[in-house]
């Protein structure tokens, strides 16, 4: 079903953007659902803890638990290892928006090159 595809795609995305956020400075669920509201990715708390738990228990997120006006906040730091693959994601993201959107395929192709 194209749904589950695009909704396969879409988990890549956030987790890519988690990564993107957590690179800069520490982030919260509440606060980073908020950010992926922005960017029209509609999560709910269901969806997006276990994804933090998922990232933080494949060593690409660190959480430090506070407690903010009596109430336990976790937050998430990125770790080396999710440096690296924000890297790597990122490189492959440059390939694919030249191949996909920019289409480099054609061009190539408009001057005689093979693919």
């Amino acid at each position: 079903m194209p749904d589950d595809v695009l909704r396969h795609f879409f988990g890549g995305f956030v987790r890519m953007h988690i990564l993107y956020h957590a690179a800069k400075e520490p982030v919260w669920g509440v606060e980073i659902m908020e950010e992926l509201a922005r960017h029209g990715y509609k999560l709910s708390p269901g969806t997006l803890y276990p994804i933090l738990h998922q990232l933080e228990t494949a060593g690409h997120l660190t959480a430090t638990t506070t407690v903010v006006a009596g109430r336990r906040r976790r937050s998430y730091r990125i770790t080396k290892t999710g440096r690296r693959l924000l890297h790597d994601a990122r490189q492959k993201l440059r390939e694919l928006v030249s191949e996909v959107l920019e289409d480099r395929d054609a061009l190539r192709a408009a001057r005689g090159e093979s693919l």
